[in-house]
């Protein structure tokens, strides 16, 4: 199975963004993964739709968008206008998922939905078999940074469980606290895409940071 390193902009300079965009494009990153919040559904504000475009203008591989927002339904044409190959929504933002899942497809991007840390995978067994990819948070949404949530490595098991049994074709993606010493074990047990912010970008070297993550899950 494939596996995925995306850096998180959210922890990229902003002074530098397009060193940091062409530094992602020249390493073993697989994706730009890139955290939309509203100030309303996490108490944090990050990127808009005018920092999206400019970073789709330069960025040459997958534009993995995570929406930590509030009814994310009134925005999804603007973020396929902008640039995102891969969509996902939040389980608890959404009163309809199924009909925002399709909606995102239709648009013609792949369509992800999030669990928040206290969020249950089982509340995914109707719709599994429609997602291209499952975020599991492993900290709370909001802020870049945060220690990781031990609990995890189970939801990720269980995760891997449903997909398998349900014969699903989704991604595993995990966000929050990834680095080289719980990346093995978040791979083993199931995950094969891996948000990593500030563990890539506080290095001195981010590029090797990236390419020795990638060796430990490849």
């Amino acid at each position: 199975m494939n596996t995925y390193i995306a850096p998180s902009m959210l922890s990229a300079d902003f002074g530098n963004l397009q060193r940091d965009i062409e530094m992602i494009n020249n390493s073993e990153a697989d994706w730009f993964h890139i955290d939309v919040m509203d100030g309303q559904f996490v108490p944090n504000i990050s990127f808009g739709m005018p920092v999206i475009k400019a970073i789709k203008k330069h960025a040459q591989k997958t534009m993995d968008v995570h929406l930590m927002i509030v009814d994310p339904d009134r925005y999804l044409e603007d973020f396929k206008k902008v640039g995102a190959d891969i969509l996902t929504v939040h389980y608890e933002a959404c009163t309809h998922l199924h009909r925002t899942v399709q909606a995102i497809k239709a648009l013609g991007m792949k369509a992800g939905v999030s669990l928040n840390p206290h969020s249950p995978v089982s509340v995914l067994e109707d719709i599994i078999g429609e997602l291209d990819l499952v975020l599991i948070m492993s900290v709370n949404p909001g802020f870049g940074g945060q220690a990781f949530i031990e609990n995890t490595y189970q939801k990720i098991s269980r995760l891997k469980a449903l997909v398998d049994r349900t014969g699903s074709s989704a991604i595993i993606e995990v966000d929050g606290g990834v680095n080289d010493q719980n990346i093995t074990a978040l791979h083993k047990a199931g995950a094969n895409a891996f948000v990593a912010g500030n563990f890539v970008f506080s290095n001195e070297n981010p590029s090797q940071t990236i390419q020795h993550l990638k060796k430990l899950v490849s």
